[in-house]
């Protein structure tokens, strides 16, 4: 796996020792620096300038994840990925309305994680400015959701814009079925009960407009059983 070039630092409030220890050495063969809390209150009293994501356990001793969300993005607002056993799709939504940025529900696969901070902390650089995505001879604008494919214009429906921008986002990782019903479909149903056929509709329809565009390429690819990932050259 390709390791990042420029260090960032992630703050991993989660209270199970052996999970924090996993998530640091996880984050640190990716390259990240990380600093580690193991409740609430420590985790507010740790974030600082320094920090640049954090990733937050629901379950913690004393104030609750939920607790402190808003007070975290009050004292340095970065985004806040939840990670929790929780699978209530109503849950997901009020934690949004709190401050989150992301979710991920345990157990959580490491690609799927890793994705997700990778496409978080992109999206926070230059945030004020309109979002280009290119991959080939793709062009993708996410602040006018307009899209090219080989000069034409892509006319894509609000599922195929957040399906080919997700894997956009990620251009070396699979992106998990869960990750894009979360992401593209914006929490309208779990991953637990999601309908494959659904994605696999919209993917052939994405498939299709982009090999309208140019017949000769081959953009997306299936990885079987667990997701989708943009062709590699």
């Amino acid at each position: 796996m390709e390791v990042l070039k420029v260090s960032k630092t992630i703050l991993i409030i989660e209270d199970d020792t052996e999970i924090n220890h996993m998530l640091q050495i996880l984050l640190g063969q990716q390259g990240y620096s990380t600093v580690s809390a193991f409740s609430g209150t420590e985790g507010i009293l740790v974030h600082d300038g320094r920090i640049d994501l954090i990733l937050l356990d629901l379950m913690l001793p004393g104030r609750s994840g939920e607790d402190i969300i808003n007070e975290l993005k009050q004292k340095h607002n970065v985004p806040v990925i939840v990670i929790s056993a929780v699978h209530d799709v109503n849950k997901k939504v009020d934690l949004f309305s709190l401050g989150a940025d992301d979710y991920v529900t345990k157990p959580f696969h490491n690609e799927e994680l890793l994705a997700r901070v990778g496409a978080r902390l992109r999206n926070d650089v230059g945030s004020a400015t309109p979002k280009t995505l290119t991959y080939q001879d793709i062009e993708l604008n996410q602040e006018n959701f307009s899209a090219r494919c080989a000069g034409r214009s892509l006319e894509l429906s609000r599922h195929e814009f957040g399906l080919l921008s997700l894997l956009m986002e990620n251009p070396t990782r699979v992106c998990t079925k869960s990750m894009i019903y979360d992401r593209v479909w914006d929490y309208e149903t779990s991953a637990d009960s999601a309908d494959d056929n659904t994605l696999n509709v919209h993917i052939s329809k994405l498939r299709k407009k982009l090999k309208e565009c140019n017949p000769d390429a081959e953009y997306i690819e299936t990885v079987w059983g667990i997701g989708y990932r943009l062709k590699k050259s």
